[in-house]
């Protein structure tokens, strides 16, 4: 049995029939159930109303589980720090503190690449690499994973963290999906200082399949990056546009304009309360920076393979051509 935090989320909806697919029963935490009727579609599902923040709703759920999965929190581009920590670190600690007395096996927790925050520039990067956040997402999600890993030092929870990258794929709507999908698809193609830098984009399904493979192979307190091979912005525009037949023209942007561009979009947007269009945390680490990062730990220590970035692409078209169903179902998880 399983208990998973984060199952209704980008990820959660790969990773809930990756974990079902691989045999397991799942306790799945979610606010809202009403809203997430496709966890009835699995038999091997069990719904847990409450919340992270409050683990008066959870205690009892995971009493009985072997292993936990913890992907939940909120990613944001934009937003006050308040709720970084609130979610991101207080919901960490709170889960932590209540799984701390019970026969755990894996606890699986789910941070991110981008708590590096500003990669070397020039050369290829990996787990040993020094995290440097930027933004209060960044830093908060920073927070939580060492928090994770003191535990696994101090008190012998059996703690393996993962670190995917920029999530794209199907059921995706937001940062890497809708900057180098959605909105290519409307006709707005934003190539900021010719298309050079370098992102690191992880298939949706194939950081599910690392859950799983981190719960049999994961060693305890270790990181592992999942994430494909990094590319330009320029490439994966081509692909995306080869495989969508999209010829669209892309909009030149040079990176001395967009910076106080966002500024000044945050300042409009802030009055309102919302979020910026093009958020400055999105350009100045995700979009400003050389994202060379390495996998190659996680290939030879939990058997990750990493999806081809056409291929991919082409699973994401697939979807948004059909319509951005909430029924979707690959090819290849059925």
């Amino acid at each position: 049995m399983i208990f998973v935090t984060g199952g209704t989320g980008f990820l959660g909806r790969h990773l809930v029939p990756a974990l079902c697919r691989a045999g397991y029963s799942l306790r799945v935490l979610t606010r809202q159930p009403d809203k997430h009727r496709w966890l009835q579609c699995f038999p091997q599902v069990q719904v847990i109303q409450g919340d992270l923040t409050a683990p008066e709703t959870y205690m009892d759920a995971l009493r009985g589980c072997q292993h936990v999965v913890h992907a939940g929190g909120v990613f944001r581009m934009w937003g006050d720090e308040r709720t970084f920590l609130r979610h991101n670190v207080h919901g960490t600690s709170l889960l932590l503190s209540a799984v701390k007395d019970l026969p755990i096996e894996r606890f699986i927790h789910i941070s991110t690449i981008a708590v590096l925050g500003q990669p070397d520039p020039d050369n290829v990067v990996d787990e040993t690499y020094p995290p440097r956040p930027m933004d209060p997402y960044q830093r908060s999600k920073l927070i939580a994973e060492q928090m994770a890993l003191r535990c696994a030092a101090e008190d012998g929870l059996p703690v393996v963290v993962l670190r995917p990258g920029a999530y794209y794929g199907p059921f995706g709507r937001y940062a890497f999906n809708r900057l180098f999908f959605k909105d290519p698809m409307r006709g707005l193609i934003m190539q900021v200082d010719g298309g050079q830098h370098v992102i690191f984009p992880a298939y949706i399904g194939d950081v599910a399949r690392g859950v799983v493979q981190a719960l049999a192979y994961g060693q305890v307190g270790e990181i592992y990056n999942i994430c494909g091979e990094w590319i330009s912005h320029r490439r994966a525009f081509d692909i995306i546009c080869e495989e969508a037949d999209i010829h669209w023209p892309r909009v030149p942007m040079p990176g001395w304009l967009d910076l106080p561009l966002a500024h000044g979009l945050e300042t409009v947007y802030g009055l309102f309360d919302a979020e910026p269009f093009w958020p400055i945390n999105m350009l100045r680490s995700y979009v400003h920076n050389n994202w060379r990062v390495s996998s190659s730990k996680a290939q030879a220590e939990l058997g990750f393979v990493p999806t081809d970035f056409r291929d991919g692409a082409r699973r994401t078209i697939a979807w948004y051509r059909a319509g951005e169903p909430d029924d979707w179902v690959e090819l290849d998880c059925m």
